[in-house]
C-alpha cells in the first residue's frame, strides 16, 4: 500500500487545483521530516502536510493543525525567511514519478521578484522535501544525504538537483507501442513485476489491475506472451493513461472484512469490486449506475470511493501515521520494558532451577531419621546403611561418608535439609515476586501497544519511574503532569463503556470509577484492559456485553486472535491484590464468554 505514481497525479491535480495562484501564510515543521503550509486564496484557507518519512511518505490536504516545537528547526526558518509570504505559481508532476513540485514567487530583500522550486519526493525511504533556487541549486533539504549516505546522488546546500535514475524506466504517458511491447516482452520475469519495474509510476498494485484487465496471469513470464496479449495489454494501459491525462480520477480504498487491502486512484476490479460511481458520483463506463458503488465480492472485498484523493489518504494514513509516530517516541519505553523483562525471565529461570534442587530435602530429612533409628548397629567405616524405611515398608540404601560415625552422618543430613528447606522457602517467595514482576511488566507492554498519542506514554512513564525502572530527575518526589483520560465509548443501547489505557487508569475505573453494580470485563490470562459498563442500576441487555467483551479482547495481548476469552464479574466481587501493582485485582465465581476483538462504537472524545 504504497504511494505509485497515478496517485501522486491525482494529488497533482488536486493541489493545482486549489493551491495554484495561492498565498503562503504560515510554514510549520511539527515532525522533524514533516511541514504544515497554511494556504490562502480568494476563495479559501486550507492546510497542506507534507511528510518525508521513510515510512509514511505523504502529502493531503488536511483541518487538522499540528502544533509545532517552541524553536523551529533550521530548515523551517530558512522556507519562512524566503517563501514565507510568497505565491504558490505551480503544482507540478515530472512524467509519472513520484515526485511534486511547487514553483513560488516571492520578493526578496531588494523588493525584486524571484522564484524558488520546493520538491516534495515520495519515494518510501528516500523520501525527502528539497528547497532549491530556481535554477535548481540546492538551497536546503529537510534530510541531509551526503555522499558517504548515497554514491547516486547528494542533497546538500550548494549542489545541483537533478531526479535520480539507478534504472531506466518507459514513461507511461509517452511510450509507444513498439517500445513498450519491446521492453516487455524482453523481461523473463513475470508480468506483473516486469510492468512496474520497467514503467515510471506503476505500482505492484496498477501492475495487478493490468494484468486482470487484459485477462492475462500475472504470475506468466512476460516473454511467453504472445504478440496479440502484449497489444492488449498495451491498449489497456492505454485507457488507464488516457484518464490520468484527462485527470480522470477514482480514489477508492479496498477493504476486506473491515480491513483496509490497498488503496489506489483507479478502480480495483482485480479484487472483485464493482465501481458503479467516480469520485464525483458520475457512472462509471459499462456499469450500471442504480447499483451501489463498490458493492462487496464473493471473497468479502468491498471498496470505497472517496471525493478527493486527500481525504483518502488523511483516512488512511493519519492513524497509521499516529501509530508509527507514537512507536517511535515510545521506543525509550520499549526498550526499558524489554531489557527488564527479559531479566526478569532470565532470575525466573534461575530461581526455578535452585527450587528443584532442593527437591531432594525431605530425603535428606528422612535419611537423617533412619540413621538415629538404626546407626546403633553400624561399628564405623560402612559406605552406607540397608535398613527398613518405616514411611514406606521397603528397603533403603543410606550413603555414609566412613570417616563419619552414625550420629554425625545424620547431623550432616539434617543439616543439608534444613539448608534446602530454607533455600526452597526463600525461593519461594522470590519465584512469586519475580513472576508478579513480570506479569506486571507484560502488563504495562500492553499498555504501550494500545497508546495512541504522546499522552498516553506519561503515565506509562510515570509508572516506570515509581517502580524503579527509570530514574526520577528533578525534585524528588515531583510527578509528571498526567492528561491522557481511558478510552470513553457509547454502546448500541446507551450505556457508557470505559476502557483503560494503562494500569493507573485501570486501577482508577475499578476502584474509583465504577460502583457495585457496574460491571467489570477482562481477557482472560493475559494482559489488557480493565472495561467498566456503567449500568445506572438498569439490567444491561446481551448486546452490551457482547460490545463491551470485544472492547475487553481489543484492548488486550489476543487483539490479533480470531476469538478471545472474557472474564465478566460484578464490580463488588472485585478484590485488589494486596502490596500488588496498580491494575492487579483478585476474583471468584465469575462467568465467562467468547469474543472477537473488536472496536465498532461510537467513542465520546
Amino acid at each position: 500500500m504504497a504511494l505509485d505514481g497515478i496517485v501522486i497525479a491525482n494529488l497533482t491535480r488536486d493541489l493545482k487545483e486549489r493551491l495554484e495562484g495561492a498565498k503562503i501564510a504560515k510554514i510549520a515543521q511539527p515532525e522533524k521530516d514533516e511541514l504544515l503550509f497554511t494556504v490562502k486564496n480568494f476563495r479559501e484557507t486550507c492546510r497542506v502536510l507534507m511528510s518525508a518519512s521513510a515510512s509514511l511518505p505523504l502529502i493531503y490536504f488536511t483541518e487538522s493543525n499540528k502544533p509545532g516545537p517552541l524553536t523551529a528547526p533550521n530548515f523551517c526558518m530558512l522556507l519562512r525567511k524566503h517563501i514565507g509570504s510568497g505565491r504558490i505559481v505551480s503544482v507540478t508532476q515530472p512524467g509519472l514519478e513520484r515526485i511534486i513540485e511547487f514553483g513560488i514567487e516571492h520578493l526578496d530583500e531588494m523588493g525584486d521578484l524571484c522564484r524558488k522550486r520546493l520538491i516534495v519526493e515520495l519515494m518510501g525511504k528516500h523520501s525527502n522535501i528539497i528547497f532549491c533556487r530556481e535554477d535548481g541549486i540546492i538551497l536546503d533539504s529537510i534530510k541531509h544525504v551526503s555522499a558517504q549516505v548515497s554514491s547516486v546522488r547528494e542533497v546538500l546546500p550548494g549542489r545541483e538537483y537533478f531526479i535520480p535514475r539507478t534504472v531506466e524506466k518507459a514513461d507511461p504517458l509517452s511510450v509507444t507501442e513498439e517500445e513498450f511491447i519491446r521492453r516487455i516482452s524482453a523481461s523473463p520475469l513475470p508480468l506483473q513485476k516486469a510492468l512496474y519495474t520497467g514503467l515510471t509510476g506503476i505500482g505492484p498494485v496498477v501492475a495487478l489491475e493490468l494484468c486482470h484487465l487484459a485477462s492475462i496471469d500475472d504470475d506468466r513470464s512476460a516473454n511467453e506472451l504472445t504478440p496479440a496479449e502484449m497489444t492488449h495489454l498495451y491498449r489497456r494501459l492505454n485507457l488507464v493513461t488516457d484518464d490520468v491525462k484527462a485527470g480522470r480520477f477514482t480514489p477508492n480504498i479496498v477493504f476486506r472484512n473491515d480491513q483496509p487491502v490497498e488503496f489506489a486512484s483507479i478502480p480495483l476490479t482485480c479484487y472483485g469490486c464493482r465501481y458503479d460511481h467516480d469520485a464525483a458520483g458520475n457512472p462509471l463506463p459499462g456499469t450500471n449506475a442504480d447499483e451501489d458503488a463498490g458493492s462487496a465480492s464473493a471473497d468479502g472485498y468491498h471498496a470505497r470511493v472517496f471525493g478527493s484523493v486527500s481525504l483518502l489518504l488523511e483516512n488512511y494514513y493519519s492513524s497509521r501515521d499516529a501509530l508509527v509516530r507514537i512507536r517511535q517516541k515510545s521506543t525509550d519505553l520499549r526498550k526499558i520494558v524489554q531489557t527488564a523483562l527479559e531479566r526478569a525471565c532470565k532470575k525466573l529461570d534461575l530461581q526455578e532451577k535452585q527450587l528443584r534442587d532442593t527437591e531432594k530435602r525431605d530425603q535428606y530429612r528422612v535419611y537423617g531419621e533412619l540413621l538415629n533409628a538404626y546407626g546403633y548397629g553400624l561399628s564405623g567405616g560402612e559406605k552406607e546403611l540397608r535398613c527398613v524405611n518405616y514411611y514406606t515398608g521397603g528397603e533403603i540404601r543410606i550413603p555414609l561418608d566412613p570417616q563419619l560415625s552414625a550420629g554425625e552422618n545424620s547431623r550432616r543430613y539434617f543439616d543439608k535439609y534444613n539448608k534446602m528447606k530454607r533455600t526452597f522457602e526463600a525461593l519461594t517467595q522470590q519465584t512469586l515476586s519475580t513472576r508478579r514482576e513480570i506479569e506486571h511488566l507484560e502488563s504495562i507492554a500492553a499498555s504501550l501497544e494500545i497508546a495512541l498519542k504522546e499522552e498516553d506514554l506519561a503515565p506509562i512513564k510515570e509508572e516506570l519511574t515509581e517502580f524503579g525502572y527509570i530514574r526520577r530527575h528533578g525534585a524528588p518526589g515531583r510527578k509528571a503532569k498526567i492528561t491522557s483520560r481511558p478510552f470513553h465509548y457509547l454502546s448500541s443501547d446507551g450505556f457508557h463503556i470505559y476502557v483503560g489505557k494503562n494500569n493507573y487508569q485501570n486501577e482508577e475505573l475499578t476502584f474509583g470509577l465504577a460502583s457495585g453494580n457496574d460491571w467489570w470485563f477482562h481477557a482472560k490470562g493475559i494482559p489488557g484492559s480493565h472495561v467498566i459498563v456503567k449500568t445506572e442500576g438498569k439490567e444491561l441487555p446481551d448486546r452490551v456485553f457482547e460490545e463491551a467483551g470485544a472492547l475487553a479482547a481489543y484492548y488486550s495481548r489476543g487483539r490479533e486472535n480470531e476469538k478471545v476469552e472474557i472474564d465478566y464479574i460484578q464490580k463488588k466481587h472485585i478484590r485488589k491484590v494486596p502490596g500488588a501493582a496498580p491494575g492487579f485485582v483478585i476474583y471468584h465465581t465469575n462467568y465467562s464468554l467468547m469474543a472477537a476483538p473488536n472496536v465498532s462504537l461510537q467513542e465520546i472524545k
